[in-house]
């Protein structure tokens, strides 16, 4: 029987991979949970095992419910456990813990998790309605216009935080690889678009980067923003989009699929595949388009004028 026959049928004997599919929210709130209470962050300052009562009393939480919650950090190796018959369980984090999930690490994604858990997850809990309806989920999920797709996300100040927090912990993850796709060494004013370009004056420069911009858009307000760059681009000079792409064959990655379910219940855009890209960038002027894709969450595609 050929491995893929007994994979098949060894799910169909008992589903563990859909299993684990259905628990896949449980696993994330679990890592929420653990970085809203600090639980990383103690482990990280106290560098030595710690028992449940310990980082209950420290935290403020009930021992029973840090106990269970430090039992799931271990059984999805976040963390290790030390037991012996004299003494209780003695908690200690992983290296993955310390680098990624602790707030003092240069490669932290806590604010990452912070706006998983307290503004994506909420608008998640909607998706069937977005699927049915075809738009975000803002007015239903936080009381704002779904037209007003940044009223949303910049609905208060902690908010703005939350989400440039977002934004900088993934550029922690995958800004080497964007910033090294292509050879960029020929632009010598490089600026990283934000805030109205679509109404605002863009400042000059060689190339233009839109990070995680185009897919927050429809493909009319896209091309609008892409048209409004290449007239201010000199010739040579060009746009850098920095975003994950599907494939063409709809058959992944998970990743940019998954994403662009989020564009719909969180924005008035989508993840879109190189072909719409290309399609895009040429409508608008530009040409000599190369792909790169970095196999990490995001990719790079580079156009000139």
């Amino acid at each position: 029987m050929m491995m893929a026959e007994f994979m098949s049928q060894s799910e169909l004997d008992y589903p563990f991979k859909l299993l684990e599919y259905f628990n896949g929210f449980r696993v994330s709130k679990v890592i929420f949970s653990a970085c809203e209470l600090g639980v990383f962050d103690l482990l990280l300052k106290s560098q030595e095992s710690l028992s449940a009562q310990h980082v209950a009393q420290e935290l403020g939480t009930s021992v029973d419910g840090m106990e269970r919650l430090l039992d799931a950090l271990v059984g999805i190796e976040i963390l290790k456990v030390e037991q012996t018959r004299a003494t209780a369980a003695l908690y200690s984090s992983s290296d993955v813990a310390n680098l990624y999930l602790a707030k003092g690490s240069d490669k932290s994604l806590h604010d990452m998790i912070i706006y998983q858990s307290q503004t994506i997850y909420p608008l998640w809990n909607n998706m069937v309605d977005a699927i049915r309806e075809g738009r975000n989920q803002n007015e239903k999920t936080f009381g704002l216009p779904s037209e007003e797709i940044f009223q949303a996300i910049y609905r208060s100040e902690e908010e703005i935080l939350k989400f440039m927090g977002l934004m900088n912990s993934s550029w922690v993850l995958d800004g080497h690889d964007i910033a090294t796709a292509f050879d960029l060494s020929g632009f010598k004013k490089i600026v990283d678009l934000g805030g109205d370009f679509f109404s605002g004056e863009l400042p000059a420069a060689d190339l233009y980067i839109l990070a995680r911009i185009i897919h927050d858009w429809s493909e009319e307000k896209s091309l609008a923003l892409l048209k409004r760059i290449h007239d201010v681009c000199e010739p040579g000079g060009g746009v850098l989009l920095v975003e994950a792409m599907l494939f063409e064959n709809r058959r992944g990655p998970v990743t940019a699929q998954i994403f662009s379910l989020n564009m719909l219940v969180q924005t008035e855009g989508r993840e879109r595949p190189p072909s719409e890209y290309t399609d895009m960038l040429k409508k608008t002027g530009f040409q000599n388009i190369q792909f790169c894709r970095t196999g990490k969450s995001y990719d790079a595609i580079l156009a000139l004028r």
